[in-house]
This record gives C-alpha cells, structure tokens and sequence, in this order.
C-alpha cells in the first residue's frame, strides 16, 4: 500500500503494534521506533528471541507465541529481506490485521502472500515517519 489515505486509515484504528526484531539496544532504530510508538499511545508488543522484556513490555520469541486473546493490529517488521517470508508465515498463522516492512524489509512475493490472505500491506516505509508525517511527534 503506498496511498496516504490507506495508511493513515491502518494508523488511526489500530491500538496494538508487534514489532519484529524489535532491539533491547536503546541506539538501535527498532527500539527507537517502538518506544516512539509507545508515547503516541499504542501498545507494542515486542518480538525477539533473545530478551524476555523490552520497553516494560514482555518479549516472545515470534509471533505465533503472542498469546491468542492479544489482538495484533499490525506487525511492523525489522527484519532483512530473505528472513521476511518466515516472518510472514508466522503473521498467517497467528492473525493481524496489517503488515508492515519498514525500509529495507521489502520483499515482494511475501508481501502478495500476505495481500492475498487479506492483509493489509505497507512496504519499504518508517512507521515511524509516516505517523509523525499524520499526526505530529
């Protein structure tokens, strides 16, 4: 999706954000984006295998392990491209309503995939920068 109307209609319904490879590493950009998210108001919900909490949030390990009575908005992915179709594959099983590749995570037939199981897609975009774009820091 690259209409402005489509994404700012994903950022203002959704309240919960997973964001995949999300980093306990305060200088890194995943933790950046997330803890940005966090002060606009979403919950965020923190994917990465290595660290049990980020951000007072608790970590899980992937998506799929996201307990089921959490409902996932969007997953927002910090991850390279040839890791995206597992990454997506997990999305499929466990439910979203969006997805998300920021800069650099595009990978196209992942992103078919994912359009053609009913998700909403956004790639090689900053979460980040699109929502302060719409709605101010």
């Amino acid at each position: 999706m690259s209409d402005d109307a489509g994404i700012t209609r994903i950022l203002e319904r959704s309240r919960t954000i997973a964001v995949v490879g999300c980093s306990p590493k305060p200088d890194r950009d995943s933790h950046k984006v997330a803890a940005y998210l966090q002060r606009a108001g979403y919950r965020v919900i923190p994917v990465n295998p290595g660290v049990s909490e980020i951000l007072g949030e608790t970590a899980y390990p992937d998506v799929v392990s996201i307990p089921e009575d959490v409902e996932i908005d969007i997953v927002d992915v910090f991850r390279r491209p040839e890791h995206v179709p597992a990454v997506v594959d997990e999305v499929l099983a466990r439910g979203a309503g969006a997805l998300w590749l920021q800069l650099g995570c595009a990978e196209p037939e992942s992103e078919r995939r994912a359009r053609e199981a009913g998700l909403e897609v956004v790639s090689d975009r900053c979460i980040k920068v699109e929502h302060r774009a719409r709605f101010g820091a």
